[in-house]
């Protein structure tokens, strides 16, 4: 008999109807399919209050849920409710389980309560060995009772367990009301992953979620760590008004707004439209608006690409007609909106505002001060304006040496410019780069190649290097005619991961060879290029024609053969094993792979602009599009193609991550090299764990048992739809020796400094004990 929890005794009675009293708003009137009968009251499946346990994302939920409290779980502090007599109580279905004593067999109340106190006991697979020997007698009711017992201990993933299985039998009817209570209680956990595939189920039957189920899904993605999961709060936000018709409390939009201008202005830009949607709700359904909302929408207008200055004028305007006042960081959005535009007199205006009110002067005034006068072609102006602000002991921040050194290097003021860099490296600040940048630009315009080419050696000493810092020193090269050290710089580019080269570099590359005549090599590098799908310069096609016509041979347009290498491959299968999705395209007819990377993780930057540049060729015409590598997307799709429908029916059955049956026979070095890049992490104690995507215990064992023929032992910890394979001691060095080669230069720093699982596809192990399950797994084997 195996040991079980005191807390795992069932239940004599599992019918009773505690009321999570919300005060949500009732949907429209919407077509509905049938279902459950509706009650005002929730039944719950835990006692009143909060236990010790709970986790914090649970007590956030059920505090909130206190009717007669004020609560400031939302975006600002001392905001309220909208009126109770304004909303109508949520509407969801009562779960009705009749009681262990109404049972009429006795054989039947003695299995179910002995599946009641042992199953919590155990783990997935022996779970499962357990329900499986049930199958002649258990029904959907037994099952059921089984499911509520598990939410009433708070053991949630038990109850997700059963329900799972539940599913997978030939008996199986579905029952919103249980879904809809395993749900909820795995949202409040912070199991966003098992919370989203019971809402996934609901929806999939024909079936609205109800309003809170929508609430806690949207709290529990806003609650992972560092904002990973807001695409995600998005999207169930924008379902839970558009599908479901419901009108979410203050608290929620506040929360969700928070988030979306919690990140920096160049990140967060990207957010303004689904802010806007908010914003909209917001005035749609009589709630008010907080000060930090208009502030935070113009803030967003500010920092993009195109103004729209009639919207941030109404954005004020509202403003003003809401009793607030403009703030500091109100004006610097001003401020900023309109040096973009050049407009010196409003600029100016606003700044005159922060000055009147008495405030600590911002730096990033003086950077839009800055920018104003030289949009109007008074640099001068502009490093008056910063040594003013050292003038007013205002220090200098990165923003402001980045900007007054972009000016002065577009003035082409040399000494000025050297001056200020000097300045900014002694100050021993971080994110030189864009200052390096500059002024390299500037020496390339000045002709002065010797100083270009000194600024670049002493950029990769004190930065990462990049594909733009390489591509401007080899045009210099170029330009000069050295094209032996061109070819060195370029075949680095080439063979460096981290670097890479793109249709800039290789244009470059091939205006050097023709320049030299060295048709023979211009004619590889156009081979190449045909190869990548890049673009050719017509001039440059022209030279290479009629240097070839010269010795009697004429090149003509290759069509390229869609075809994946040998690198390619094993780059797929080892994301593929990391987490990366394939999904069938329908019109085509064939499948598309979907690269997805955490936007928080240098590693995965990385890594993203080196998938980007490695799969171009494979990549929809948008997707090629960006010269600078920085604003390469986080996630990006190939082209529908027949090459990849192989790996879906290896790695998918059904829409499921699976494991191949050879899968054991593919892991070559640059496989196991590209699984641990994607979905890996080198501890700070040296350990590596790989996260594993997919498969059975019987797939995972094949691949450990594969790893062990090559000298490498490994631990196996089974972590929902996730295992993770850890590396210790030796065995770590071993495995490091193993795929150091295919490893990009300089990226097992930046992996090992985050020290945290990095493998995403969306499909995140989203947990919120997830972290520490991984630092725990040399302690754990699977079961």
């Amino acid at each position: 008999m195996a040991f079980t929890s005191p807390r795992a005794a069932p239940s004599p009675s599992l019918r009773h109807t505690l009321a999570l009293s919300l005060h949500f708003s009732s949907p429209p009137p919407v077509l509905r399919l049938a279902g459950p009968k509706l009650f005002a009251g929730r039944l719950a499946v835990s006692p009143p209050g909060i236990p010790a346990t709970a986790s914090t994302l649970e007590s956030l939920v059920l505090d909130s849920d206190e009717e007669d409290e004020e609560v400031d779980s939302g975006l600002f502090q001392g905001e309220e409710w909208a009126a109770a007599d304004e909303r109508d109580a949520v509407r969801s279905p009562e779960l009705e389980v009749p009681e262990l004593e109404e049972l009429p067999e006795q054989w039947r109340r003695s299995r179910i309560a002995w599946l009641c106190k042992e199953l919590p006991a155990y783990k997935h697979s022996t779970f499962t060995r357990i329900l499986n020997a049930q199958r002649k007698w258990l029904t959907q009711d037994d099952a059921t009772y089984v499911a509520v017992h598990c939410l009433r201990i708070r053991d949630n993933d038990a109850a997700f367990r059963v329900y799972s299985w539940m599913v997978r039998q030939h008996w199986f009817r579905f029952n919103f009301a249980l879904a809809t209570r395993v749900a909820d209680c795995l949202g409040r956990e912070g199991k966003v992953d098992k919370c989203r595939e019971m809402f996934e189920a609901m929806v999939k039957q024909g079936r609205v979620p109800a309003e809170f189920t929508f609430h806690i899904l949207i709290v529990a993605y806003l609650s992972v760590p560092k904002g990973r999961c807001l695409q995600e709060a998005c999207t169930i936000y924008n379902q839970m008004i558009q599908m479901g018709g419901y009108k979410p409390r203050l608290s929620l939009h506040n929360s969700l707004f928070r988030a979306l201008v919690s990140k920096t202005g160049g990140t967060a830009k990207y957010n303004l439209r689904q802010a806007e949607f908010v914003y909209h709700n917001l005035v749609t359904t009589n709630l008010d608006v907080q000060k930090d909302v208009y502030a935070g929408l113009i803030w967003l207008h500010s920092y993009q690409d195109v103004i729209d200055r009639v919207r941030i004028i109404a954005l004020r305007k509202e403003m003003k007609r809401a009793g607030f006042d403009e703030g500091i960081d109100v004006l610097v959005s001003v401020m900023r909106t309109f040096s973009k535009e050049g407009n010196v007199q409003e600029t100016e205006a606003a700044w005159n505002e922060i000055l009147q009110s008495g405030s600590d002067l911002p730096a990033q005034a003086y950077v839009c001060r800055m920018e104003v006068y030289a949009q109007t072609g008074e640099p001068m102006k502009s490093l008056d304006i910063f040594k003013e602000m050292k003038e007013k002991n205002i220090p200098p921040n990165v923003a402001s040496y980045h900007k007054i050194i972009e000016i002065m290097a577009k003035a082409q003021e040399v000494d000025i410019v050297e001056e200020l860099m000097n300045g900014f490296i002694k100050s021993h600040m971080k994110h030189l780069m864009p200052a390096f940048l500059d002024l390299m630009y500037m020496y390339m315009d000045l002709d002065m190649h010797e100083k270009l080419e000194l600024t670049f050696s002493k950029c990769i000493a004190r930065c990462r290097p990049n594909r733009i810092l390489y591509t401007i020193f080899l045009e210099s090269l170029v330009k000069v005619g050295n094209i032996e050290k061109a070819e060195e710089v370029f075949g680095e580019m080439h063979s460096n991961g981290m670097i890479g080269t793109n249709t800039k570099s290789c244009n470059i590359m091939l205006r050097g060879y023709l320049s030299a005549e060295d048709y023979q090599k211009a004619e590889k590098v156009y081979d190449v290029m045909s190869k990548k799908k890049y673009d050719v310069q017509a001039d440059s096609l022209e030279k290479l024609q009629s240097g070839l016509l010269l010795g009697k041979k004429v090149i003509k347009p290759k069509a390229a053969s869609m075809k994946l290498d040998q690198e390619q491959r094993e780059i797929l299968i080892g994301f593929l094993l990391g987490g990366t999705r394939i999904k069938y395209y329908a019109q085509r007819g064939f499948h598309v792979v979907h690269f997805q990377f955490q936007e928080d993780s240098n590693a995965h930057s990385v890594l993203r602009a080196h998938i980007h540049e490695r799969f171009f060729e494979w990549l929809p015409s948008t997707s090629r599009s960006f010269d600078d590598e920085s604003k390469i997307p986080y996630q990006f799709s190939t082209i529908p193609h027949k090459h990849f429908s192989f790996f879906a029916d290896q790695f998918f059955l059904k829409g499921q991550p699976v494991l191949p049956k050879l899968v054991h026979r593919w892991l070559s070095p640059r496989v196991l090299a590209y699984w641990f890049m994607f979905g890996g992490s080198k501890l700070p104690s040296g350990d590596i764990v790989l996260k594993l995507s997919g498969g059975n215990t019987e797939s995972v064992e094949r691949i450990v048992n594969s790893l062990h023929t090559q000298s490498l032992t490994s631990k196996v910890k089974r972590k929902g739809r996730f295992s993770w394979i850890g590396f210790q001691g030796s065995n770590a060095e071993s495995f490091w020796r193993i795929i150091e080669p295919h490893v990009l230069n300089n990226f097992a720093s930046s992996i090992t400094q985050e020290g945290s699982s990095i493998g995403s596809d969306g499909a995140q192990d989203t947990d919120t004990d997830s972290d520490n399950d991984m630092q725990r797994y040399d302690k754990e084997s699977d079961e």
